[in-house]
């Protein structure tokens, strides 16, 4: 079954990779790494400005819409898991540890820090869990990974350019 699920996968990626694809490869992939997957959307984001390097705003635009909406499946995820740990019972409370004191004491502007690996995705499925407002903490989620995605574009355009 994992073989399969493997396979899968594998093909989706070298579809995605195909030049006449590009965009709606980096908004695939920028979805999926903002998800519990364990993907990085920044090389592809590189590898389309590499190709493309005239369409910067286009790739940064969906890059960050992808990965906003990932961010915001997160939080769905988490107010799920609230509903089901009322429905069932609650029998650990390990999901909830640091990232909910953090969110808990910042509130919708931790959901900034939405981008960065490992901690990210937990911030918003636990801002999801603890109902926090959903308009400030898109707007919170969505800012902190354009200005990430900027900063990449920018690095990695200014060093390709011999600079």
């Amino acid at each position: 079954m994992q073989g399969q699920w493997g396979a899968m996968v594998s093909d989706l990626l070298a579809f995605l990779a195909m030049p006449e694809v590009g965009l709606s490869a980096v908004f695939v992939i920028s979805f999926l790494a903002s998800t519990l997957l364990p993907l990085g959307s920044e090389p592809v984001l590189m590898a389309y400005l590499q190709l493309q390097p005239g369409n910067v705003w286009p790739a940064l635009a969906l890059a960050t819409l992808g990965n906003t909406l990932g961010g915001v499946v997160s939080y769905a995820m988490g107010m799920g898991v609230v509903w089901a740990v009322r429905y069932f019972g609650e029998s650990t409370g390990r999901w909830r540890g640091v990232a909910q004191g953090y969110v808990r004491r910042f509130g919708p502007l931790a959901l900034f820090f939405s981008w960065l690996p490992v901690i990210g995705d937990p911030l918003c499925a636990v801002a999801g869990g603890m109902r926090l407002p959903f308009w400030p903490c898109l707007f919170f989620i969505a800012f902190g990974k354009f200005l990430r995605y900027l900063l990449v574009a920018w690095a990695f355009l200014w060093a390709s350019s011999g600079v």
